[in-house]
């Protein structure tokens, strides 16, 4: 399915309003309707976190004050097994395996070349942004800067979007080495002898106990993968033949338009949410084929005309898809 976030995540964001001592009642009956096992899409996480940060008008970053006010609790099981584990390195393959947990996908890669070791993450279809980018690598940061006694700061740290100079200066502040915006992946990247770094509160009999609370959440997350993957199957086709309606998906899913409505529910997503996802994620792999005209790629994605495509980019993007495929960075 879409990629979500956990709603314990929606606490982080609480504490901080807490910290900061600022009312917003708003948001905190926004945040308040997310229970700790909910699940957040990420356009309303990321309007949640805006609206939010709105209130610190002074702050070049406030993001970043948001991720330093990361506990355990705020990534649930992941959080306590993370700080069972033996080493850092160890600690962060628990992450990438119980990912799904936190983001519904697991989209971590960690990789070791010569002396260097990082993490990274590439550009979903349904991109966090830089607040939301960098609230969670904080948060990371903070969180392993809590574990490690004299912890050593990252070798570099980089981002997909851009930012002024002012912002970038906030963050080479916080993370204490070079920032890079524009780049294709998320990543840390730290020197490999990091990884053999043992976690102060390490414990097997724990870890043990909470690898199998883990797995068995794993287990009982719905089977979107599954439903997303036959979406995707049956969706070029209908895009082809112009017509991709809730009612002709469901007919060609086997199930009652009702029922697959419910189940697109269950992630706070309506059928033209996700159709607009899915378009949206096909025009990104479309607009990076130079052979394909806008007037091919609106028609490859069920538009009737190309006014049609233009319009629904603008709403994505805020921009047109022309200006948008002569940009080199996304």
């Amino acid at each position: 399915m879409a990629m979500r976030i956990n709603g314990a995540w929606t606490g982080l964001l609480t504490d901080w309003l807490d910290e900061q001592r600022l009312d917003a009642p708003d948001t905190r009956d926004r945040l308040a309707r997310y229970a700790p096992d909910d699940t957040v899409p990420v356009p309303v996480w990321r309007d949640l976190l805006a609206s939010g940060l709105t209130l610190a008008e002074s702050e070049p970053a406030p993001e970043l004050a948001v991720g330093a006010c990361v506990q355990p609790h705020h990534v649930g099981v992941l959080g306590y097994l993370v700080l069972a584990c033996d080493t850092l390195g160890d600690a962060m393959l628990a992450y990438q395996r119980y990912e799904r947990l936190f983001y519904g996908e697991q989209l971590a890669e960690i990789d070791v070349t010569g002396s260097d070791a990082e993490i990274r993450w590439p550009q979903g279809p349904e991109p966090l942004g830089l607040q939301a980018d960098g609230a969670a690598i904080a948060a990371l940061v903070t969180f392993l800067r809590r574990q490690l006694e004299d912890p050593p700061p990252p070798l570099s740290v980089s981002f997909h979007e851009r930012a002024d100079s002012e912002r970038a200066r906030a963050y080479e502040a916080f993370f204490g080495c070079p920032v890079t915006f524009g780049d294709t992946h998320v990543r840390m990247r730290f020197p490999v002898q990091h990884l053999q770094l043992p976690m102060p509160r390490r414990d097997p009999t724990l870890r043990a106990l909470l690898d199998r609370q883990a797995s068995a959440q794993l287990g009982l997350l719905p089977d979107d993968q599954r439903l997303e993957e036959r979406l995707n199957h049956h969706l070029l086709r209908l895009l082809a033949e112009g017509n991709p309606s809730l009612e002709r998906m469901a007919r060609a899913l086997h199930m009652a338009p009702r029922t697959l409505q419910r189940r697109l529910g269950r992630h706070d997503l309506s059928w033209q949410q996700w159709l607009d996802h899915a378009r949206n994620r096909l025009a990104h792999q479309y607009l990076a084929d130079p052979a394909l005209s806008l007037n091919d790629i609106a028609l490859l994605l069920g538009y009737s005309e190309q006014s049609a495509f233009t319009r629904a980019f603008q709403r994505w993007h805020r921009q047109p898809p022309g200006s948008w495929r002569n940009t080199p960075c996304h």
